[in-house]
């Protein structure tokens, strides 16, 4: 599983004019299965965003995203191994 966290590099009016993009980006990966949670960062300074894609699928996606296209964001990828979860969340286990 990997989390993804990304910091944004520019000012806020820039990552709003370049917002629609990406979120337009974000939905086609969750409708492609990239991702299972995206959200701000609080303070507004990114976002994070948790898959359970292959390494290979997931990078393919960043890859896309408006917001590495065109500098906006830092990115970066953790994996870790969910091996522990509270009830109600075994789907996010690894096997």
């Amino acid at each position: 599983m990997y989390v993804v966290s990304l910091t944004y590099k520019v000012p806020e009016e820039i990552v709003d004019f370049h917002l629609p993009a990406h979120v337009t980006w974000l939905q086609d990966a969750f409708d492609q299965g990239v991702f299972m949670v995206a959200g701000r960062k609080i303070p507004r300074t990114g976002a994070l965003l948790l898959s359970n894609a292959d390494r290979d699928i997931l990078d393919a996606a960043l890859a896309k995203d408006p917001f590495y296209v065109n500098g906006v964001a830092d990115f970066e990828v953790m994996e870790f191994h969910a091996n522990r979860v509270a009830d109600g969340y075994e789907n996010l286990l690894d096997s």
